[in-house]
C-alpha cells in the first residue's frame, strides 16, 4: 500500500489591491466631520480617484454628503447668527438715539452704555 504525496503547500493569498483613494476617502471622511470644506474636497478627489480606477469608494461618498450637509447646516447657522446680531445693534441704536452719552437700564434690567 503506498501513501499519497501530500499536496504542495498552496501559496498565501495575495493581498488585496489597494483601491485607489480609499484612504484618501476616509481622510476626507473624517475632515467632513472636522473641517467641512476640506471634507468635500478631499472627498471628491478620493472619489475622482476611484471613479477612474473603476472601483466604488464608500468613505469618499459618505464623505461628500456629510460634507455638503455640515456646509448647508453652517451656512444656516451664520445667516440666522448674523440677523439676529444685526436685529441686536438696531435695536440698542435704536435706544441710544435720544439719550446722551452714559449708562442706562432697560426695563428688563439690563445695563446699556450709550456713548
Amino acid at each position: 500500500m503506498t501513501t499519497a504525496a501530500p499536496p504542495p503547500p498552496s501559496a498565501p493569498a495575495a493581498a488585496p489591491a489597494e483601491v485607489p483613494g480609499k484612504t484618501l476617502g476616509v481622510v476626507g471622511l473624517v475632515f467632513a466631520i472636522l473641517i467641512p470644506l476640506l471634507g468635500l474636497i478631499l472627498s471628491l478627489v478620493a472619489k475622482s480617484q476611484s471613479k477612474k480606477a473603476g472601483v466604488p469608494n464608500g468613505p469618499a461618498k459618505a464623505g461628500i454628503i456629510v460634507s455638503i450637509i455640515l456646509l448647508v447646516i453652517g451656512i444656516a447657522v451664520s445667516i440666522i447668527v448674523g440677523i439676529s446680531l444685526a436685529t441686536a445693534t438696531s435695536a440698542l441704536l435704536e435706544l441710544c438715539a435720544g439719550l446722551e452719552p452714559g449708562q442706562y437700564v432697560t426695563d428688563t434690567g439690563v445695563t446699556v452704555t450709550c456713548g
